[in-house]
């Protein structure tokens, strides 16, 4: 069955760095657009970042030179490398697979930026 498994959160101070991974399986991972999505407490889900099966990137303002998108066809993988993480960056992070309006959803994986 398609699973999307993250891994990779945990507690980091401010200033630290995380590297987020989405493993997929069940479906043919190469033609999907692949999105990393946060969510924290009391806030509506946004799009952190999205790399499109040609390689295209997006990142929202707020992560822009902090954070890296990248994904590996072979491994079936998509990671985010988070850098100079920020308080306001805690929350939980969800992993996506968009193609043709089919839409697959990860569990999430905490990520809590504190001192």
């Amino acid at each position: 069955q398609v699973q999307l498994v993250e891994s990779g959160g945990g507690l980091v101070q401010p200033g630290g760095s995380l590297r987020l991974s989405c493993a997929a399986s069940g479906f043919t991972f190469s033609p999907y657009a692949m999105s990393w999505y946060r969510q924290a407490p009391g806030k509506e889900r946004e799009l952190v970042a999205a790399i499109t099966s040609g390689g295209m990137i997006y990142y929202a303002d707020s992560v822009k030179g902090r954070f890296t998108t990248s994904r590996d066809n072979v491994k079936n993988t998509v990671y985010l490398q988070m850098n100079s993480l920020k308080p306001e960056d805690t929350a939980v992070y969800y992993c996506n697979a968009l193609q043709s309006g089919v839409n697959y959803w990860g569990q999430g994986t905490q990520v809590t930026v504190s001192s």
